[in-house]
């Protein structure tokens, strides 16, 4: 009987890695084993880096730990399951589990989204308004920021998550990606489910796609007033001051754009478009956010190359 109530309320899915290729997914792993390497690390870099120096306790760079917090709680969330195909060769998750990643995906997702939004804010302050940006933008009022950003996301997910377990769920029950979607869960349910395509399509449009269209009028702001300065040289400062995050921007919200008009309208696109942009948009904004960020923030540089010289200072010594 315990087990037959297990089996209802939670169905086993199964979770697909590179169809035809079973062969060489021990192989597979290695590019995503070193994605995860350098996300996990270099995230983790950063934060450390921002936590032990007090002169980066700023604003700009509390939102820059947001950041990486996002891109490590994204890395964390893909990883059981994707070590698990293609190292364990393990493609069965119960739906508790399932729900769980589904939820932390699309909540740290969103939670990347707004920090970006929150991020382009400060550029448009800084470059627009610099006489004011000290006064608007302190750190109690980031932290404050920050910690609206944290919930946004997750709030909104909670009655998809609920009332996903209230469907029932037919047929093979089989993902097409190395983790859990709720574009895809959705699919499997043997009911109607428009209003979960609704209510998911409304916490897109007024998130992430609003955020989207707030960080490009922030960006014609910008541009407009770095097109009034009068010298090539002071143009180029300003709009220097943005690039690190207009990169960030670009890796992330591009192939979101992608995977959505994927999901969306690409029923007869072949599954292997739908792997590839699936894996682009969890995988590489985690993984380049901390080395565009590395090379191009001075602060975080110093701090490199201080610590590059104090280990060739340790190995002549050792030597």
């Amino acid at each position: 009987m315990l087990l037959s109530n297990i089996t209802q309320f939670s169905p086993m899915f199964y979770l697909t890695g590179f169809p035809g290729l079973d062969t060489i997914e021990h192989w597979i792993f290695i590019p995503f084993f070193l994605m995860y390497l350098v996300a996990i690390s270099g995230n983790c870099f950063i934060l450390i880096v921002i936590k032990t120096n007090p002169r980066l306790h700023r604003p700009m760079y509390y939102l820059l730990s947001f950041l990486a917090f996002t891109d490590l709680g994204l890395s964390v969330s893909t990883l059981p399951t994707t070590m698990g195909i293609f190292w364990f060769k393990s493609h069965g998750i119960y739906f508790v589990a399932c729900q769980i990643q589904m939820f932390c995906i699309h909540s740290f997702s969103f939670m990347e989204s707004s920090v970006l939004l929150i991020m382009s804010f400060d550029r448009f302050l800084a470059i627009c308004h610099p006489l004011r940006y000290s006064v608007i933008i302190t750190s109690q009022r980031v932290i404050r920021a920050g910690l609206a950003v944290i919930f946004r996301g997750p709030v909104a997910l909670v009655p998809l998550v609920l009332l996903l377990k209230t469907f029932p769920y037919c047929g093979p029950r089989v993902l097409s990606h190395s983790f859990c979607l709720h574009q895809e869960m959705i699919h499997l349910a043997c009911t109607d489910t428009t209003f979960n395509n609704l209510y998911g399509l409304a916490v897109v449009v007024f998130t992430m796609m609003l955020d989207l269209v707030l960080i490009a009028l922030s960006y014609g702001v910008i541009l407009h007033t770095v097109a009034r300065l009068a010298s090539q040289e002071e143009q180029l400062r300003a709009f220097q001051t943005c690039t690190s995050h207009l990169c960030a921007v670009l890796i992330f919200f591009v192939p979101m754009v992608g995977l959505s008009l994927v999901h969306r309208f690409g029923k007869h696109v072949p599954l292997a478009v739908h792997l590839l942009m699936a894996n682009v948009y969890l995988f590489v904004p985690p993984m380049l956010n901390p080395i565009i960020y590395s090379i191009k923030t001075k602060e975080i540089r110093h701090v490199i190359s201080k610590l590059l010289s104090l280990r060739k200072v340790s190995t002549k010594s050792w030597s």
